[in-house]
């Protein structure tokens, strides 16, 4: 065992000892692992870090204001100036995405609605 190792593990069991673990949020309960057996072996702990920290990959994150851009079109008149930037911008995120080779069909049809629904009633 590597020194930093021996080290850790003597800081974890002298808190055992002390019973600092006792009282910790989901103790006996079984842990909820997440499956990122597709991802390689030496990306998962920064893909770990950054989901934590509540980063989005990059297709997600634009996926998430492509959504934001099709709630704010419903809410405005077709009139009213800024629907046509609005329209402007969702057909552009649009684009990227397909052009990133990610579907778009949640952005049309029955879904679309769907979707639209669970977002105003949150």
């Amino acid at each position: 065992m590597w020194l930093l190792d021996q080290w850790a593990e003597r800081h974890i069991i002298d808190a055992q000892s002390k019973g600092e673990f006792d009282r910790l949020p989901g103790t006996g309960k079984p842990l909820v692992l997440d499956d990122d057996s597709h991802v390689p072996l030496e990306l998962r702990a920064g893909f770990r870090l950054l989901k934590n920290a509540g980063c989005l990959p990059p297709e997600l994150e634009q996926r998430r204001e492509a959504i934001q851009l099709l709630e704010l079109l419903t809410g405005i008149r077709k009139d009213d100036p800024g629907y046509q930037e609005v329209s402007r911008r969702l057909s552009l995120l649009e684009l990227k995405l397909q052009q990133a080779g990610l579907s778009t069909e949640f952005l049309h049809g029955e879904y679309a609605d769907k979707l639209l629904h669970k977002v105003n009633d949150e």
